[in-house]
């Protein structure tokens, strides 16, 4: 038996490519060409139809004191649904770590009770100024004009409930989507964990969070139903 053949399987962190994924290595050339010859000829139609990138924060359902950033890649399906990738980042390698299904409050209100606690609202998300639809850097677009389709998309999302799951604990430091599907929430109220994490978020996209506030004060805010937003409001991060 050969050395290599008598040694203990090795550790999840040794599988690390160092993007925080298991896996050895980065992405072989091979791979990579491969892909580039299946982008070419491949169609792929319902990624295509992805027309709005959201940034916001959820938190779990069961543990609110944990959140996590994501990046919301959205298409519609219909005038009453939309369906986002979640993905923990922009970046070319960024983790797919949920879905998140969007739907309009006449459709919500069609629900059971039951099935209505597990979805949660977006006024707070709107009106506090924390959902943001990122500019690109490079875009040649001017602020003002980048303000004012953000905030006519804003005024659509308000009163849209969302059902969310996460497949990976990327806040746990998994390197691979482990366990059950977690449910999300998200923030309904200011507070020393949102303040904190939404002043991260601003700071490296260069947003202001207050200030998107102030442009949506105008937004009528719809009631919320109560059978939305089901977790311990007390425990929010």
């Amino acid at each position: 038996m050969s050395d290599s053949a008598s040694q203990p399987p090795a550790a999840a962190e040794e599988f690390d490519s160092g993007s925080g994924v298991a896996g050895r290595g980065h992405i072989s050339t091979a791979q990579k060409v491969l892909e580039t010859g299946a982008s070419m000829v491949q169609d792929f139609t319902p990624l295509k139809n992805i027309c709005a990138y959201l940034n916001a924060f959820h938190i779990y359902q069961s543990d609110p004191s944990r959140l996590v950033e994501a990046q919301h890649y959205c298409s519609h399906i219909s005038n009453d649904v939309r369906q986002c990738l979640i993905y923990d980042s922009g970046a070319p390698n960024a983790r797919l770590i949920g879905v998140e299904y969007m739907i309009s409050k006449e459709l919500y209100e069609t629900l059971e009770p039951e099935e209505k606690k597990l979805w949660h609202s977006h006024a707070f998300e709107v009106m506090s100024g924390m959902l943001i639809m990122p500019k690109p850097r490079t875009s040649l677009v001017p602020d003002f004009l980048w303000d004012k389709a953000e905030t006519r998309e804003m005024e659509e999302v308000v009163s849209l409930y969302g059902k969310t799951f996460h497949f990976w604990e990327v806040d746990k430091g998994h390197n691979l989507p482990l366990g059950m599907p977690k449910l999300m929430m998200s923030f309904v109220k200011e507070s020393p964990g949102f303040e904190k994490a939404v002043a991260d978020r601003d700071s490296r996209f260069g947003t202001d969070r207050k200030h998107k506030a102030e442009l949506r004060k105008h937004i009528q805010v719809p009631e919320v139903h109560p059978e939305a937003d089901q977790w311990d409001h007390s425990k929010q991060a």
